[in-house]
């Protein structure tokens, strides 16, 4: 996973902005699980930070659940924050910002909360350990992100149209896992689900992707317009993956959920010890 382009991930998702919700059923469900995870949040919590909000479904959210914490939405697109309605009564805070700079000051987060944001950033040491910075000692970070195995039958599709990248790559569990303790953080739990959506036709997949903003973001991607003899061949290599009537669209999710260290705790640097992350220790994977 290297190469992305930021400057087309913004503006993807800005023009996307109306049409997110529509077209974001999984997000939605993926949201969901990634909430009850708050349940391991014993102590009231005084803020709380929505890492990548998108139009606030997430963000309303957690505030009916931390009625009494200040909830702030962080999100790249500015277009998205301007989507989130809820309410005039209790004025929510929006911040328009790179997860990897956040203009948040130290220690000052209780629970950092990120649903499908972090496959979008490829330094996730780094990132990590920006939230380390905002999060106080035993603060509760818990997040999602693709894993390898998303859209794989739409990526073997287009590599038999041509040579092109199409398709984001995505990390696996173990280096997400292995990037948390690296930061330092407190006994991470990493578990991974499959999810697979079913269309029509190709069409409707890249519909919906385009409508959640989730477009190729490679800094090599093809330029320009799809030639119709490169469309027609990736629509029929995905054709042989067709089952019960309709094509697949299978989704990797990665969960995960931690504390944050005291400030005390050293982070693993490329001169340091190298911590170890067993994959075994993993609760599984289920598909949906």
């Amino acid at each position: 996973m290297n190469g992305l382009d930021t400057r087309h991930i913004v503006n993807a998702f800005g023009r996307a902005a109306a049409t997110y919700a529509q077209h974001a059923a999984l997000q939605h469900d993926v949201e969901d699980l990634l909430l009850e995870r708050l349940e391991y949040v014993r102590e009231s919590p005084l803020r709380v930070l929505d890492v990548g909000s998108g139009p606030g479904r997430g963000t309303a959210a957690l505030r009916k659940r931390f009625a009494s914490a200040q909830v702030i939405a962080l999100d790249i697109a500015m277009p998205m924050l301007t989507q989130i309605r809820l309410g005039w009564l209790r004025p929510l805070a929006r911040v328009c910002a790179d997860a990897r700079e956040l203009p948040i000051a130290d220690a000052s987060i209780d629970v950092l909360y990120s649903s499908l944001c972090l496959q979008w950033i490829e330094d996730l040491p780094a990132l990590f350990n920006e939230f380390r910075r905002v999060l106080r000692p035993g603060a509760y970070v818990a997040f999602s992100t693709f894993g390898p195995d998303s859209l794989y039958e739409l990526r073997a599709a287009w590599s038999a149209a041509d040579d092109a990248p199409h398709v984001n790559g995505f990390l696996d569990v173990a280096r997400v896992g292995d990037a948390l303790v690296a930061a330092g953080f407190r006994d991470p739990v990493l578990d991974v689900e499959h999810f697979t959506l079913g269309y029509d036709d190709a069409f409707g997949l890249m519909r919906d992707l385009k409508g959640i903003g989730a477009t190729n973001a490679h800094v090599h991607r093809a330029r320009g317009l799809t030639g119709k003899a490169r469309l027609q061949r990736m629509i029929a290599a995905y054709e042989p993956f067709r089952s019960d009537g309709r094509l697949p669209a299978t989704y990797e999710i990665i969960f995960a959920h931690a504390w944050a260290p005291d400030s005390s705790q050293p982070r693993r640097g490329e001169a340091g010890e190298i911590a170890s992350f067993s994959v075994d220790q993993l609760r599984g994977s289920r598909r949906r």
